[in-house]
């Protein structure tokens, strides 16, 4: 089993940063490959950004340039520095855990708000 638990979600400007960090906890081996997703609403979960244990990473389209995701092994932790943010990115935001570096895995955290507004 494996526990994820989000933070850092808020209210940003358009233009504004935000980071995302995601805790997680249980087995090792459920956790070599981690990522976020996010949901607006009236939308699908869409993928954000997926990166391995050894720092592969993968993005969704909306995001690339703007949007990095970092992991601390030592920590067991995933964070997403998002810049430069748009409308468009207010969703709840998701962290996963499992799969591989191009599928979701089959945990997932709670969800943290981001919304962007003037």
């Amino acid at each position: 089993q494996v526990q994820l638990v989000e933070s850092g979600g808020g209210l940003v400007q358009p233009g504004g940063a935000l980071r995302l960090s995601c805790a997680a906890s249980g087995s090792s081996f459920s956790i070599n490959n981690m990522g976020w997703y996010r949901q607006a609403p009236g939308k699908e979960r869409e993928l954000v950004a997926r990166i391995t244990r050894g720092g592969y990473t993968h993005y969704g389209d909306s995001v690339k340039g703007r949007f990095t995701i970092s992991r601390d092994n030592a920590n067991n932790t995933v964070n997403l520095q998002m810049r430069s943010l748009t409308l468009e990115d207010t969703a709840v935001y998701y962290c996963n855990a499992g799969g591989s570096l191009w599928d979701a895995g089959t945990y997932w955290g709670q969800g943290t708000q981001v919304t962007v507004s003037s």
